[in-house]
């Protein structure tokens, strides 16, 4: 293997993605923000500090012999235009995208999900051939989008493996989606509403498979489009539950409700959506020989001790801001309370 440089390596992604490039016998230049280094990574990485917005400073940390450029926050279409500059420089690359990029045959997304009958209604699995919404500024889905087309566009110079993540779970998370089911547990809540019946699927991805695609994308050079989630997607009702295994506690009463939330803040999780998310992961499995290395219940421990650590002591609007300014109050007892009476 010869030189890898992974941007954004200490986000969530990034800390097992460099570990696994490392442990595939890659020569790892870890850059972050912040310069720092993840314990599990071996002593060989290099961690450098990288401001991705200067261009000047991403050319010095590429340099002129890196095989694969790994990009975990390319948000924008100046960031790909950054990435094809390199053109030359960098051998192939790989970068995260999202499944929030598709659209349904209605011309629903992500983007149109909080109007009225906005949910879009994918194909069960979604297929990468799947139409995506536009390209634009406007949304992280356009965005993404436009990140995509502009590095598709210029494969014949830097060929580009784009990986569409699904519900992103592990460790480093500042958007846990367990957090909803773990903080009641803490807080030992023998109740709890599920909305949509429970069954609400929105396929999850392992930090550590997401890693796994990453190392062996970086090793099979291409331009292209590929899902990347688990093997499974569970539904709400049995995350819980599997959550409550790996806390040790029994079950709650589980009140299950047809159709939406029945109030604001009750009953409607992070991981509830009116109809399954589900993505196809045959193309990586062709493709890459892709044969994910954990499930979503073997994978939780680490996940369930990174949030009750970070937790411990704090209030959980300090310990997750971005969490409570996605979703709102997710902890309104008052409220299930009356509403359970």
């Amino acid at each position: 293997m010869g030189r890898a440089v992974v941007i954004g390596a200490t986000g969530q992604i990034g800390r097992p993605a460099v570990a696994a490039l490392a442990r595939d016998g890659w020569e790892v230049t870890a850059a972050s923000r912040g310069g720092g280094r993840d314990a599990a990574w071996p002593e060989g990485v290099r961690a450098v500090r990288l401001d991705r917005e200067d261009h000047r400073a991403l050319e010095a940390v590429v340099g002129e012999d890196c095989e694969v450029l790994v990009d975990m926050v390319a948000f924008r279409e100046h960031h790909a235009r950054q990435l094809t500059g390199l053109a030359g420089r960098v051998g192939s690359a790989v970068v995260i995208s999202s499944v929030a990029v598709y659209e349904d045959g209605a011309g629903r997304g992500f983007d149109t999900q909080s109007e009225p009958d906005g949910f879009p209604h994918y194909p069960l699995p979604i297929p990468e051939t799947q139409p995506t919404v536009s390209p634009g500024d406007a949304t992280y889905s356009t965005r993404k989008v436009a990140v995509e087309r502009e590095l598709l566009a210029a494969g014949d110079r830097l060929p580009a493996t784009l990986l569409r993540a699904g519900a992103v779970h592990g460790p480093h998370c500042r958007t846990p989606r367990e957090l909803y089911f773990v903080k009641r547990n803490l807080d030992g809540r023998r109740s709890r509403v599920l909305a949509h019946g429970g069954e609400s699927r929105f396929h999850p991805a392992s930090v550590h498979n997401l890693a796994e695609l990453i190392r062996l994308a970086a090793a099979r050079p291409g331009s292209r489009v590929l899902n990347a989630c688990d093997d499974e997607a569970p539904t709400v009702a049995e995350i819980a539950e599997a959550i409550d295994t790996v806390m040790g506690v029994a079950p709650p009463r589980t009140v299950l409700v047809d159709g939406p939330a029945p109030a604001p803040t009750v009953g409607d999780s992070p991981w509830s959506v009116p109809v399954p998310v589900i993505c196809d992961m045959s193309a990586a499995r062709r493709e890459l020989g892709y044969r994910q290395v954990t499930g979503y219940a073997e994978s939780l421990p680490e996940t369930v001790e990174w949030i009750t650590d970070r937790l411990s002591g704090r209030d959980w609007r300090e310990a997750y801001p971005k969490m409570y300014a996605t979703y709102g109050d997710l902890f309104d007892y008052d409220a299930e309370d009356a509403w359970l009476t």
